[in-house]
């Protein structure tokens, strides 16, 4: 074992700036991932087949294609196309998209677990489709969503490791880097697991509340 109490003291300053970019990306990317989820998992289940089939494509497309691939193709394809995005964009795209597919996936299973009873109840109310949808339907749904939503947050949040492969200075990048320079591996890396473990461990207590909070009975 090549564990250093002062080399582990020494990198915490860095660590802890590639925590914070960590922490940043996925803040960012579970927001924008949640608003695509949502307007998607409606999508899922739309009466109209274009929407339904776009829906689907996405759903199919980002579920399929392993998250460090898209970021490759983004950061290193695009720009053969002229379109050169900082590695901060592609990052907070390749996460939200990704993201987004399983969410969506997420949505619509809840959705789809409301009784279609109360939807045909709502019509004959004399409300549309939308306005049942967002009165009657999706309030039930999105609390029977929370919790596993708040498991993909938490996948989400160790899944930002890999934008280290685009040079980005997260928490890992941050942790091969001074890996590199004292050539200890140990130290550094004792500092990284910690700290990923501090940031899941509040997620991992908030979705244990949301299960018990929202258990279907």
């Amino acid at each position: 074992m090549d564990f250093d109490l002062s080399l582990f003291i020494e990198a915490l300053p860095a660590l802890l700036d590639g925590a914070l970019l960590t922490f940043q990306l996925t803040i960012v990317s579970v927001t924008l991932g949640l608003i695509t989820g949502l307007f998607m998992g409606i999508g899922r289940v739309s009466k109209r087949w274009p929407i339904r089939l776009f829906a689907s494509l996405y759903v199919t497309i980002f579920r399929g294609i392993p998250l460090l691939v898209t970021l490759m193709f983004l950061y290193y394809g695009m720009p053969s196309l002229g379109l050169l995005l900082s590695a901060w964009t592609v990052s907070i795209i390749a996460l939200t998209v990704t993201n987004g597919a399983y969410i969506t996936e997420i949505v619509r299973s809840g959705i789809q677990s409301i009784d279609p009873g109360q939807m045909r109840a709502g019509r004959s109310l004399g409300m549309s489709y939308t306005m049942a949808m967002r009165r009657i339907i999706l309030p039930q749904a999105i609390r029977r969503v929370l919790p596993p939503i708040t498991n993909e947050s938490i996948t989400l949040l160790k899944n930002t490791a890999l934008v280290s492969t685009i040079s980005l200075a997260d928490l890992l990048r941050a942790g091969i880097e001074i890996m590199t320079w004292k050539a200890n591996v140990f130290s550094p890396f004792a500092g990284v697991a910690l700290m990923y473990l501090c940031m899941t461990l509040p997620m991992q207590a908030l979705n244990s509340y949301l299960e018990h909070r929202y258990r279907i009975q």
